[in-house]
């Protein structure tokens, strides 16, 4: 097996010179993040009660926007202290986890984190079709959205999507795709530089996969901005305040919605780049392959600050100002 530029595949020990405070600062800001964005959907919630006592009326985006914050702060608690104990140890992933069926293949605790990140990297990635898909039927499709969008559809398809992406991520497991050991040792995900068909086939389709989704999420975001403006055009100029509230509702989601697009986009490209340029022009840069991955793995930390900061009246006012001009 080809292995050049992965210096670190089968080390026992992290670098010498590496630091733990990085990774601590990123794990303490995304858990942080997320624990205050579900405080701030709880309450929504809760002010969200009926008159009576009844259950309260949430939409189908805010549950998917709390699903969303659930699986990053599931993916930082079972990530990031996998991490931290590699440099507690001052051991490689495969040391800490060892039981590898060959000598060129990481340990058990290695593999588990490259399924991890593969699949803690494509879930977000398909709750945000799901809220951009949401958005897009409430506002153009609303007799469908509304006959046929149940919370029963969303229970069931939820779990659905998740045991897909987790099969999905799965194949590496299963010889389809290779899982590496990247430098310093604290980081593992799946081999995109070097190798047969099996070893660069899979990240060559996770990183097509995800390109199709942003792209998906895009036209989704577009179409419904496109129906937001027809919508203002129709509508009289001092018309009734109750008409144009659920509007300004739909605006802040599409608001909201297309930040976090910006933002996963921003995180996932550099790793979409180098599947391709390491299964096509054999590009064995490693310090770039762990710099996309950090990107990929920062966008979990930053989702829930930008729901935070969204959530705040100020900055609400000011984009609605905005978008009425």
């Amino acid at each position: 097996m080809e292995t050049e530029g992965y210096r670190c595949r089968s080390s026992r020990y992290i670098e010498s010179g590496q630091s733990a405070v990085p990774s601590s600062v990123l794990f303490a800001a995304g858990l942080l993040g997320n624990v205050l964005a579900l405080l701030l959907l709880g309450q929504h919630r809760r002010r969200s009660r009926s008159p009576g006592g009844r259950p309260p009326r949430v939409s189908a985006f805010y549950v998917l926007v709390s699903g969303l914050a659930v699986t990053d702060l599931l993916g930082k608690c079972l990530l990031s202290p996998i991490v931290l104990a590699a440099y507690a140890y001052n051991r490689s992933l495969s040391e800490l986890g060892p039981g590898g069926r060959g000598e060129d293949e990481p340990g058990v605790l290695c593999q588990l984190f490259a399924f991890l990140m593969a699949f803690f990297g494509l879930a977000p990635t398909l709750l945000l079709l799901a809220m951009a898909l949401e958005c897009w039927l409430s506002l153009g499709h609303p007799y469908f959205y509304r006959r046929h969008l149940t919370r029963r559809l969303g229970a069931t398809l939820g779990p659905a999507a998740a045991g897909l992406c987790a099969l999905f991520c799965a194949l590496p497991l299963l010889g389809f795709g290779a899982p590496m050991q990247y430098c310093p040792g604290t980081w593992c995900f799946i081999r995109m530089a070097g190798g047969g068909p099996r070893q660069l086939g899979f990240p060559v389709l996770y990183a097509s996969l995800m390109g199709l989704l942003v792209l998906a999420i895009v036209a989704c975001n577009v179409s419904s901005m496109r129906h937001l403006y027809g919508m203002a055009r129709r509508q009289p100029r001092r018309g009734p305040a109750p008409a144009a509230a659920p509007r300004m509702e739909e605006l802040d989601h599409l608001v909201l919605l297309g930040l976090m697009t910006v933002l996963f986009t921003v995180c996932s490209l550099p790793l979409i780049i180098r599947a391709y340029m390491g299964a096509f022009a054999a590009d064995f840069n490693e310090n770039a392959d762990l710099s996309a991955l950090r990107f990929l793995s920062v966008n979990s930390i930053v989702d829930p600050w930008v729901f935070i900061i969204f959530r705040t009246s100020v900055f609400r006012g000011f984009v609605r100002r905005v978008c009425r001009r």
